[in-house]
C-alpha cells in the first residue's frame, strides 16, 4: 500500500506540491505560497516534529494553528503518504490512522474513530490505501481499510472496508466496484 521507500521531508513538500502544480524546478517551489498548500505545510512539519520526543509540544501547536487558521484538525500521530491535496480544508478533521500517496480529501471530512478515543489507539481508525479520493462531507469511521483507488462520495457515511477500485456513496454506504 503504501511505499516501501521512505521519502525525505522535503521529497514529501515536493510530491505535495507537484499535486496543485504541472509546474517543476523553481516556478514549483513559488507554489509554495500557494494558498491550498499552507495547511498541507503545516501538517507536515507537526508530523515532522511529532516524531522527535523534545519537539513534541511545537506539533500541536502547529496543529492548533492548522484548526484556527484552515480549519483543518487533524493529528501529528497519522502516518501521511507525499502527494496529499486537500483542495478546501474547512471543517476537515484527519483522525485517521495512515493515509496512502496521493489522497485527496475536501471540505467537511472527518477520518476518525467511531466513539470517543482520546489515547489514539491505532486499533480504532481508518486507513486510507494510496489514489483514495474523499468527497465534501464524508465521513469514515473506525478501523475500516478504504482500498487503492476508490472513490468515496460526498455525504457518505462509511462504516465497514472497502476493497480496491470501488466507488461508495450513501448513508450508511453502499459499495461497488468501479
Amino acid at each position: 500500500m503504501i511505499q516501501q521507500h521512505t521519502p525525505s521531508f522535503l521529497e514529501i513538500i515536493k510530491m505535495d506540491l507537484l499535486r496543485i502544480s504541472s509546474v517543476s524546478g523553481f516556478r514549483m517551489w513559488i507554489k509554495i505560497l500557494h494558498p491550498r498548500f499552507f495547511p498541507v505545510l503545516f501538517l507536515r512539519i507537526s508530523f515532522l516534529f511529532y516524531r522527535y520526543r523534545l519537539l513534541r509540544p511545537l506539533s500541536f501547536i502547529f496543529s492548533l494553528a492548522n484548526v484556527i487558521l484552515f480549519g483543518l484538525e487533524a493529528t501529528p500521530r497519522c502516518k501521511i503518504g507525499p502527494g496529499l491535496l486537500i483542495p478546501h480544508t474547512s471543517g476537515t478533521v484527519i483522525g485517521a490512522e495512515e493515509l496512502g500517496c496521493n489522497v485527496t480529501i475536501f471540505q467537511g471530512v472527518t477520518l476518525g474513530a467511531k466513539f470517543a478515543d482520546l489515547n489514539f489507539s491505532s486499533g480504532s481508525r481508518p486507513v486510507l490505501e494510496d489514489d483514495v479520493v474523499i468527497g465534501a462531507g464524508a465521513k469514515i469511521l473506525g478501523a475500516i481499510r478504504v482500498g487503492k483507488n476508490s472513490i468515496i462520495a460526498s455525504n457518505t457515511l462509511l462504516l465497514e472496508s472497502v476493497p480496491e477500485n470501488s466507488f461508495a456513496i450513501g448513508v450508511p454506504a453502499i459499495v461497488k466496484e468501479r
